[in-house]
């Protein structure tokens, strides 16, 4: 696909005026040069032309909001005072693949003060002798070279979150997705608990109740074995009644003789 259609797709109903990052790897440039690009991308931070085959940044509009540039995997020989002039406020720069071969095409870079991580891998001018020294020296605001600082030690995470950061897509959305997800989890875990809870106390009431029928139970059978001594006792004292009379009778008729 041609690098200037790929980029009216990038647009997405977009103005070029609200667009923050643009991402157009592996189209194609027509003539080696930047196409579809205008002065009106004045909000761009991002831009991303990865094996396009540019050979040359000469028509690269003015970006004067642009923080990171990718460009690797191209055919760039030099030119790079373009960006100074275009592009002023860089802090990334990866020009990795290029056809830079000597010192002086990145002298320009000098000027670009707040250039804080630069990648030359896989470009002819990382062969030379004293190479990562020379270009420290030569670019006293760079801190990492290559991924790594002066002292050979890796870009930190943060920096590379970063970077992913800037990449994710407009902030915010991804954020508010996440709180939502959270909330949804949280009342999902409430629910749990109150049905927790509830189980909890429905079986506590069952086992309440159980216990409560079980004394019901015990109460009962005393009373009847309360009822049945009653019964007893009433039947013993009738039958020694009726012995009682029995024997007065008994005496009454020995009398009469």
């Amino acid at each position: 696909m041609e690098m200037k259609k790929r980029i009216s797709l990038e647009l997405r109903n977009r103005s070029p005026a609200e667009v923050a990052e643009l991402v157009v790897d592996n189209c194609r440039s027509g003539d080696g040069e930047v196409e579809g690009l205008t002065d009106e991308y004045t909000e761009l931070e991002i831009l991303s032309m990865v094996n396009v085959g540019l050979t040359s940044l000469a028509k690269l509009p003015s970006l004067p909001k642009l923080r990171k540039l990718e460009v690797s995997d191209n055919t760039i020989p030099g030119g790079l005072d373009t960006l100074v002039e275009k592009c002023p406020n860089l802090t990334y720069l990866n020009l990795s693949g290029n056809k830079i071969k000597e010192l002086s095409s990145i002298e320009a870079l000098q000027n670009l003060k707040n250039l804080k991580s630069l990648d030359l891998y896989s470009c002819e001018v990382t062969t030379l002798e004293d190479y990562r020294e020379s270009i420290f020296e030569l670019l006293p605001q760079v801190t990492y070279l290559d991924g790594y600082d002066q002292e050979d030690n890796e870009v930190p995470d943060s920096e590379a979150d970063n970077d992913e950061d800037d990449e994710a897509g407009p902030h915010g959305v991804d954020d508010d997705e996440d709180e939502e997800d959270d909330d949804e989890d949280e009342a999902s875990e409430g629910d749990d608990d109150e049905e927790e809870v509830g189980l909890s106390y429905l079986m506590k009431e069952g086992i309440q109740d159980e216990e409560d029928d079980g004394d019901y139970v015990e109460e009962e059978e005393e009373e009847e074995e309360e009822d049945d001594g009653d019964e007893d006792t009433s039947a013993v004292q009738g039958e020694k009644r009726k012995r009682d009379a029995e024997d007065e009778g008994d005496d009454g008729d020995e009398d009469d003789e």
